[in-house]
């Protein structure tokens, strides 16, 4: 389904693609998750509309390095970064929230398209609106979906899409996956989903790939356990959105927010912890927990950055660049590929 947002508020240059997954699926993964042996919830189910709207309050904590570390590079570097995309490239933004951080390269890189890709169907048209309106000589393309697939990137991108190219040339296709979401899925399943990236892209395209790196233990936990208490409320409400699209009754005062840094994992581990012996219905179905049974519901894998270049590697990538800060914390990282 395609529509075109409201023309009051966004330039012409925009359009707005629903591919969402329907109820029938969401419901399915959900109950896969919760009756297996290790309870678990797939992350993306953090991001609902008020659900995204607090990570970015996260995002503004003390404790949360990532965010402005990563920005702090983009800034510092954009004209480079920009260079490594080329002329005219068509940049996609899987998990795009706010579009806050591809905000500090358009005017480096000048992209000829821009897709926006976001789980959340309301958050991302209101961000891709408001984006629009701020870059008026910016071709967006909003696209609704669960990247999380076998294919990333839309299959019907082409470049037929732009409308401004200066040449003819095929321009290259960069992915920008910022904010160390990579980080999410276990080693395995990041180069899996490269991998998946990968079939999409021809010679010479590549990702702007984020990634968290490793660091003291004290400054990891304090990440996810903020004194305000937004990430515990972050992950508290992934039962709310469980509960709106699986017809689930979950109770956010019977479980507890519980965080850690396994650091012979290299990651952060997120849990949901039941604070009573209880049962919840989901899609029809009754959900047992016993009292301290947890729910899995995030990883935050940390990485060097020989792991990143192994990590490339393995999904048909060639490490090109990589910036930090000063202090090493954070990565941002040009991936090509081979």
């Amino acid at each position: 389904m395609t529509a075109t947002l409201n023309a009051e508020t966004v330039n012409k240059n925009i359009t707005y693609e629903d591919q969402s997954s329907n109820r029938s699926q969401v419901c399915e993964e959900i109950l896969v998750g919760l009756t297996s042996s290790f309870k678990y919830i797939e992350p993306k189910y953090f991001y609902d509309e008020y659900g995204s709207g607090l990570f970015e309050k996260i995002t503004k904590t003390d404790e949360y390095y990532p965010t402005r570390t990563e920005k702090s590079i983009l800034n510092k570097y954009a004209s480079e970064i920009a260079s490594a995309c080329g002329e005219n490239a068509i940049v996609v933004e899987p998990g795009c929230g706010s579009c806050e951080k591809i905000r500090l390269l358009l005017d480096a890189i000048r992209p000829s398209l821009y897709v926006p890709m976001d789980i959340s169907a309301d958050y991302l048209q209101a961000s891709a609106a408001t984006l629009s309106a701020e870059y008026p000589w910016l071709t967006v393309r909003a696209v609704a979906a669960d990247f999380s697939g076998e294919r990333i990137i839309p299959h019907d991108l082409h470049v037929d899409d732009v409308s401004s190219l200066k040449n003819s040339s095929k321009p290259q296709t960069m992915v920008f996956y910022p904010g160390s979401t990579i980080g999410n899925m276990t080693p395995y399943q990041a180069s899996d989903f490269l991998t998946s990236i990968r079939t999409s892209l021809s010679s010479g395209d590549g990702i702007i790939l984020g990634v968290d790196l490793i660091k003291p233990d004290g400054i990891l936990n304090a990440a996810y356990n903020d004194r305000e208490g937004i990430t515990a409320q972050f992950n508290l409400n992934i039962l709310s959105h469980i509960n709106r699209v699986a017809s689930a009754d979950f109770k956010h005062d019977t479980f507890l927010h519980h965080a850690f840094y396994n650091s012979m994992a290299e990651r952060i581990e997120m849990y949901l912890v039941s604070k009573a012996e209880q049962w919840a219905e989901v899609a029809g179905e009754l959900i047992y927990f016993e009292k301290g049974e947890m729910i899995h519901t995030e990883y935050s894998h940390k990485y060097s950055l020989e792991g990143i270049g192994e990590l490339a590697q393995s999904a048909g990538f060639k490490l090109e660049q990589s910036w930090t800060d000063d202090q090493d914390y954070f990565s941002v990282n040009i991936l090509r590929v081979v």
